[in-house]
């Protein structure tokens, strides 16, 4: 009986380090309960809009890597009591790249007061030669003053890779 505890054990934390090693949402879960954190006490309880995460070598581009992030950070601000509206890859949200700041565009400042959002739920990725660096704002809609921003990194395993390509 001895043998089978311990053979379990070793079994459930060979598991977990696995799970660690690999792509997870767990990093992006909790980047964005930091941003919730930081945010909270300049947000109020109207919606917010979640866009697709863009490559940041081509603002124009998504991957799915960059719209389950999105997504990933959508559900822990609805889990935090925020309302959440999703838009997916719209050319309503750029980088003005000369200076790298996040800017709005007329569009989405009118995307914004039809829903009554708040603030925009953006972010960048640049893929390196062993990690993934995110990096994840929440813009005020009407002024573009970023309200709280994250900076972390995933590392690129197979899932990666294959979420990169899609």
């Amino acid at each position: 009986m001895k043998f089978f505890v311990l053979a379990a054990g070793l079994v459930l934390a060979g598991c977990q380090t696995l799970d660690n090693k690999y792509y997870s949402i767990n990093h992006n879960h909790a980047a964005a309960q930091q941003l919730v954190d930081h945010a909270k006490n300049r947000l109020s309880r109207d919606p917010l809009i979640a866009a697709s995460f863009v490559n940041i070598n081509n603002l124009s581009e998504s991957s799915a890597l960059g719209r389950s992030i999105s997504q990933q950070f959508a559900t822990v601000f609805t889990s935090n009591g925020y309302q959440v509206f999703e838009l997916l890859l719209r050319k309503d949200i750029y980088v003005k790249q000369d200076s790298g700041e996040f800017m709005l565009s007329r569009e989405l400042k009118d995307i914004s007061n039809s829903h009554h959002a708040q603030a925009v739920i953006v972010g960048t990725y640049a893929v390196g030669e062993t990690r993934v660096y995110i990096t994840a704002k929440v813009i005020n809609a009407d002024s573009g003053i970023v309200i709280s921003a994250q900076d972390y990194s995933i590392p690129i395993d197979k899932d990666t890779k294959t979420l990169l390509l899609r």
